[in-house]
């Protein structure tokens, strides 16, 4: 009994679990990621007609409105990342709630991070394979999705998803943290299918 205390005791501090930089990671690739999103915003074009789709270089020279706001949003969501991966670096426990929900919200991201950068990456070795036809000016920029932008996303996405599982290891209630992870992937990996099947994306 007393064990099982100290084991509890030991989860809750951090002292048994005492790898942090796998939140660390997550932190810096969410800041990291953030500034071509706002640099774009607010109308610096450096390196992206060559590395972006050109439909998407378009509607950031045009001004377009709703880009712009999509712009600022993933911005935003990425610094939020950021954030997530800094609150998995604390040592202490947050409170069985808000671990479940820390949980739920870094495997979610996670898993949609890694299943983005796969489609990329997977789409982009097809038109390497000349399995898929590619109109010729767009090679060069399939290229960049599929050996950068497609590997930023996974390592994105693996980063999360390590972090998160260190940290509920770190937790008197790790059991419900993980399964309040394992619902957030699940969920995330559901939606992208459902969105890839109906074309949305």
């Amino acid at each position: 009994m007393e064990s099982a205390r100290a084991d509890e005791s030991a989860r809750a501090d951090g002292s048994r679990y005492p790898v942090t930089w796998p939140g660390w990671a997550a932190a810096v690739w969410g800041f990291v990621f953030a500034v071509p999103s706002f640099y774009w915003e607010l109308g610096g074009a450096a390196g992206a007609e060559s590395t972006v789709s050109p439909s998407l270089v378009r509607l950031a020279e045009e001004r377009n409105a709703g880009f712009i706001a999509v712009l600022w949003l993933t911005g935003v969501l990425k610094v939020v990342g950021g954030l997530l991966g800094l609150a998995l670096v604390r040592r202490r426990a947050w409170g069985r709630g808000m671990s479940c929900i820390l949980q739920l919200l870094v495997w979610g991201a996670g898993v949609l991070l890694v299943w983005h950068g796969a489609l990329f990456v997977g789409q982009g070795l097809l038109v390497e394979a000349h399995a898929v036809e590619l109109a010729p000016e767009l090679r060069g920029v399939s290229r960049w999705y599929t050996f950068l932008w497609g590997p930023w996303f996974v390592a994105g996405g693996i980063a999360f998803v390590f972090a998160a599982w260190v940290h509920s290891g770190r937790l008197a209630e790790h059991r419900s943290a993980r399964i309040a992870g394992a619902v957030g992937g699940c969920g995330a990996l559901l939606l992208s299918v459902i969105a890839l099947v109906a074309g949305i994306g």
